[in-house]
């Protein structure tokens, strides 16, 4: 069992603070979460500096991802070293997931550049239920939304301050290895420590 922060984002995407060094500084530090996802909006460029700084720590994993915008609202894929091609549609975006055997996950869907109800059309394979930047109710309606859609939820911090790496987290039935936690999310292995909470309201 590993515990996961899956949404961070770096000084590469042009809203965040946060270093490559900052979030394997996190893990290295934190008694129990080992694990991020670097998902920077819409490039991958922080994504090598990142996983070569945590290379030398056998305990900690980087996993690799982006935050895609879409017209329709922003999508989180997990499991990716590569972009996909635009136009960026969600059909597109779940296509190019599927193709790769990654992982694609509505972000926030009820805050700003969230898909919201719509995401009921597609097949994701995850809901973002909480958000460390989405206020308390707009978790509880992701929560719903991913119960009626009958598909996981994840937590993440949706950092981009360094103080809030890994605020948020998500339990994950899986070892170190990242095509196994990919699985594990797809699978519903996931769950979401009860004393985390939203911190805004």
């Amino acid at each position: 069992m590993i515990l996961s922060d899956f949404h961070i984002h770096t000084i590469y995407s042009n809203d965040s603070t946060i270093t490559p060094k900052n979030i394997v500084e996190c893990l290295i530090k934190h008694n129990c979460v080992k694990v991020a996802a670097v998902t920077d909006h819409d490039t991958i460029r922080g994504l090598e500096e990142t996983i070569k700084l945590a290379a030398p720590y056998s305990d900690v994993k980087i996993i690799p991802g982006v935050e895609i915008s879409t017209a329709k609202g922003d999508i989180l894929v997990l499991g990716t070293t590569e972009i996909p091609k635009k136009p960026w549609t969600i059909e597109s975006v779940i296509d190019f997931t599927n193709s790769i055997g990654a992982v694609s996950i509505v972000a926030h869907p009820y805050r700003e550049y969230g898909i919201g109800d719509l995401a009921r059309d597609y097949k994701f394979d995850a809901v973002e239920v909480l958000n460390g930047e989405s206020i308390s109710s707009a978790n509880k309606k992701a929560q719903i939304l991913a119960k009626d859609m009958k598909i996981p939820g994840i937590a993440g911090s949706d950092a981009h301050e360094s103080s809030d790496i890994c605020s948020v987290y998500t339990q994950v039935e899986a070892s170190l290895d990242i095509e196994e936690i990919l699985k594990s999310i797809k699978n519903g292995l996931v769950s979401i420590p009860s004393k985390i909470k939203s911190t805004k309201v």
